[in-house]
């Protein structure tokens, strides 16, 4: 039943799609904008509402008649602006109501989009809140209704058992400190509106907060028009001596007050709480369309690799790992987003055929807005773009230095062939190409450099077969050949957060070339190291950052080790090096993490920091694969 609904509704939403493109055209349709244009009308909201605010006299006397002023001594601003503040707040709840139908209808209040999908439906009762309060501040007779209606419709709860109308509605109980408690909260919610907006939109990469600049003129004169042809105005002042027979009532924030009128003010209560209740569940509710299983996705150019979730589209992906993609509508309708999947399966999702022809889908493209992984795919943005990055450089060196830096970590330093070189950023890797055509990954230990010459940190695996060999045969004088740079663990500067840096074990290497390049920028930030070994032998280079340390006054070193031997004589930091760095910074909303070492401390560090409050697009990681794959130092 629920797929059906689903099917429905994105059919009506595509019909009204292509009727919008063809009055407004891809590139202004309103319906690609809900989201924008609700946080815009806000702003006008905000802006209209603290002008009238200027002139507003919170009093049992002075209320309505500062409303009046208002309105008629200005009409020409104070009334065009009280208006504005009434039809921006009705648009506002339009588009909210409908930006919530769309992602329902195209299933995309799922798995990860769970927290969107309930901070938006918590957002839309705190804006009818605070509309509805809106309504009782004039102290006409519509505000008199409100008031009286409302209070009505809560003492039908155990509760309040009618203290509410003998505190509200009562004529001894209308005092200026009820203005004031009025005005109050219509500050307040807002306040809270404001503050779940920016919670809102934080796990949707490059969240649009404002619709095209052409397209918000549009409406804020459109909103003016309106405001000067059908100016919003008080209905006669609040007289709690009689009934009013005759209201013209807002149905935007108002349409379910007659059946409290009409004595149903029980089913409305049960009704709100149902339709609360299954929009906050909805998300776990069946038949669930993805499973949890991830994929990966390589993108050309730049040979970026970046998880994707299950049901997440291929450009939300792109764009929460920092990938440059170009987008528009995000709503598969102006093809910005137009891409070709050159390996994997993909679930296209539904799109407009102006913005994909199918002979454009039988190339293989997809438009990344609405395209999901079903395996792990690659993709170009631009044509040509995987065959001129899928052939990485090979390189001829020879050993040119072996030096044993801890019982288990080798030196190995490599030197290219004459009139060779490589260009490589820090954090980047080299991999040596076995007889078989098997690889082994190395990191570059050095900060971004063009070379010829290559150290390497090789630590001892039991049964390692590149590994064995550097320990027990290589010698000086051997060739290897490799190929790279390749990896994506490198800085991503400019920012203003404090560095943290986790290495585990071996990691140090890549790390190492890391903080270097830091230093090297002038860094001035602080930079904070964490290395994480078992027992003291394998801290093999501990005396560089501790000079590090001496030399850099915004330079923090923190070894821990895991297993501490007796004979390690150890007093510092012991345990998990990522529980290390969680006690010392109980918010990590402030700072970027890298991090280096094995698969199992990334998976479990990385949840660890973002729970901790880390922004997932500032925990940068690099994990040593199984042999399988090629390991990583």
């Amino acid at each position: 039943m629920l797929k059906l609904i689903h099917a429905a509704g994105r059919h009506a939403f595509l019909a009204l799609d292509r009727a919008f493109n063809r009055a407004f055209g891809d590139a202004l349709n309103p319906l690609y904008y809900l989201g924008a244009i609700s946080y815009f009308m806000f702003w006008v909201v905000v802006v209209s509402g603290f002008y009238v605010y200027i002139f507003y006299d919170t009093g049992v006397d002075t209320t309505f008649a500062s409303v009046e002023r208002l309105t008629n001594a200005q009409w020409f601003a104070g009334g065009v602006m009280r208006s504005l503040h009434r039809y921006a707040s009705d648009a506002m709840v339009l588009t909210m109501l409908l930006h919530l139908a769309r992602h329902f209808f195209f299933d995309r209040y799922r798995g990860f989009r769970a927290f969107s999908w309930i901070t938006g439906v918590i957002l839309i009762w705190l804006v009818y809140v605070s509309g509805v309060n809106g309504y009782m501040l004039p102290w006409d007779q519509l505000a008199q209704y409100v008031v009286v209606t409302t209070a009505e419709w809560f003492d039908v709860l155990p509760a309040f058992r009618g203290t509410m109308v003998r505190n509200f509605t009562l004529p001894e109980a209308i005092t200026d400190r009820l203005f004031s408690l009025l005005s109050f909260l219509h500050i307040g919610i807002p306040l809270a509106v404001l503050a779940g907006l920016w919670v809102h939109t934080q796990r949707v990469p490059r969240a649009r907060t404002m619709p095209p600049r052409r397209f918000s003129i549009g409406l804020l004169a459109m909103l003016v028009a309106l405001s000067l042809v059908k100016p919003a105005v008080s209905q006669g002042p609040a007289d709690f001596s009689r009934i009013q027979q005759v209201l013209a009532i807002d149905w935007f924030y108002l349409p379910v007050y007659p059946l409290v009128t009409e004595g149903h003010a029980a089913l409305l209560w049960w009704a709100v709480g149902g339709v609360t209740l299954l929009f906050l569940l909805l998300p776990w509710l069946p038949p669930a369309r993805v499973g949890k299983h991830g994929w990966t996705m390589d993108v050309h150019p730049g040979n970026r690799r970046v998880p994707v979730r299950a049901g997440e589209t291929l450009l939300d992906a792109g764009l929460r790992a920092g990938v440059p993609m170009p987008f528009e509508c995000r709503s598969g309708g102006c093809g910005v987003c137009r891409a070709t999947v050159v390996n994997g399966t993909i679930d296209p999702g539904p799109y407009q055929p102006s913005a994909l022809p199918e002979e454009a889908r039988a190339r293989g493209e997809v438009l990344l807005c609405c395209a999901c992984a079903l395996s792990d795919v690659e993709v170009e943005l631009e044509a040509g773009a995987a065959l001129r990055e899928r052939a990485v450089p090979l390189f001829d060196a020879t050993v040119s230095r072996l030096d044993k830096l801890a019982y288990d970590v080798m030196l190995v330093e490599l030197t290219l062939d004459e009139g060779q070189s490589i260009t490589y950023e820090a954090g980047q890797y080299i991999n040596v190409l076995l007889d078989d055509g098997a690889r082994r990954s190395y990191s570059f230990t050095e900060p971004s450099a063009t070379t010829g010459r290559i150290p390497l940190h090789v630590r001892l695996v039991p049964g390692g077969r590149f590994s064995t060999r550097v320990f027990e045969a290589m010698r000086v004088g051997d060739r290897l050949r490799i190929e790279g740079p390749l990896g994506e663990f490198i800085l991503h500067e400019p920012t203003d957060k404090p560095l943290i840096f986790v290495a585990g074990a071996t990691g140090f290497a890549p790390v190492k070339s890391l903080l270097e390049q830091a230093f090297r920028l002038g860094i001035a930030r602080p930079l904070h190291l964490y290395w994480g070994v078992r027992q003291r032998r394998d801290l093999y280079l501990a005396e560089l950052p501790e000079r590090w340390a001496r030399e850099h006054a915004n330079f923090r070193f923190v070894p821990v080790l895991s297993d501490a031997r007796p004979e390690d004589d150890w007093q510092g930091r012991t345990g998990l090096v990522h529980q290390a760095i969680l006690a010392d910074f109980p918010n990590l909303s402030g700072c970027a993490i890298y991090a280096c070492g094995s698969v199992q401390m990334i998976q479990t560090a990385k949840p660890a920091f973002v729970a901790q409050g880390l922004a997932e697009d500032f925990c940068f990681s690099d994990a040593f694969t199984p042999q399988s794959a090629p390991p990583k130092p």
